[in-house]
């Protein structure tokens, strides 16, 4: 009994220290990576055995992932001795339409220890990170002073990851808006596109929206942006002029109206007398 639990004791004792000694990574460090860039992926390795390790080879696989490798995805080192470390360095470069978000590459390190090759798997953590790029436009229908008009807002996400909780508040200058002033959007997506149309009425030649745009960025930070747009509005005469509107002939119609109405009054009149003198004449 007391040599089974000694044995017991024993291959105990060598399966902690296999767990505790192993060719692995001690550290690492990953530059900033965003949709078409590259990154430099530093890795320390260390040797926690008793004994020196041969033919030590670190590969990344980068196989079904949205990475490629600048150079090659492996690097080895002819030895690594006992209780010392080595560094490998690798490049890769993003996919240009990647996701942005949290990606796990696969690695393989193998060794010869005492002429038997072993290797240890894992995995690295690579975020890719993007932001939103938000522009805004404005369309106007019929920009005409002490009109009212239809205002449209364009909101373009240039960015490589989508804007979220979008929301639109307009502060203008020589306008009114008659709807109402704020907008809730929704999300943006990366390379799209959404509109809010406003009622307003023109109060002023040279009228100033501002619009404050609030969205989360893809650290779920709350981002405020100010837009400053001028709007050109025209007088009557002018848009009349470039042909905004047509010219009224509502007075035209109803002076030809009036002149008929008189004509035929006139022309009966006159028949008339022309009856009663003819008439009379006969007698």
């Amino acid at each position: 009994m007391k040599i089974y639990k000694i044995m017991t004791y024993t291959i105990a004792f060598i399966f902690l220290i296999s767990i505790v000694s192993a060719v692995s990574i001690k550290s690492l460090s990953v530059d900033n990576l965003s949709p078409g860039g590259e990154s430099k992926i530093r890795i320390e390795v260390e040797n926690t055995l008793q004994n020196d390790v041969d033919e030590v080879s670190f590969s990344l696989n980068l196989a079904n992932l949205p990475f490629t490798a600048i150079g090659s995805s492996e690097d080895s080192i002819d030895k690594l001795d006992e209780d010392d470390e080595e560094d490998f360095l690798f490049t890769i470069k993003a996919a240009n339409d990647i996701k942005p978000g949290d990606y796990q590459i696969p690695y393989i390190i193998t060794f010869l220890d005492s002429n038997q090759q072993k290797q240890r798997s894992g995995t690295i953590g690579v975020t890719v990170n993007a932001n939103p790029e938000l522009t805004l436009t404005i369309q106007t229908e019929k920009p005409i002073i002490n009109n009212q008009d239809k205002i449209t807002l364009k909101i373009v996400n240039k960015g490589f990851a989508d804007a979220k909780f979008v929301s639109v508040k307009l502060a203008p200058q020589g306008l009114v808006i008659l709807s109402e002033n704020e907008a809730y959007v929704g999300t943006i997506n990366s390379d799209d596109f959404e509109t809010e149309t406003f009622d307003v009425l023109y109060k002023t030649q040279n009228p100033i929206i501002t619009a404050i745009v609030e969205y989360k960025d893809f650290n779920n930070r709350l981002i405020r942006k100010n837009f400053n747009i001028p709007i050109l509005v025209y007088t009557e005469e002018k848009a009349l002029e470039l042909g905004l509107t047509k010219k009224s002939n509502t007075l035209l119609y109803v002076s030809i109206i009036i002149f008929a109405i008189l004509a035929f009054i006139i022309i009966r009149t006159f028949r008339k007398r022309a009856r009663l003198k003819k008439t009379a004449q006969a007698k």
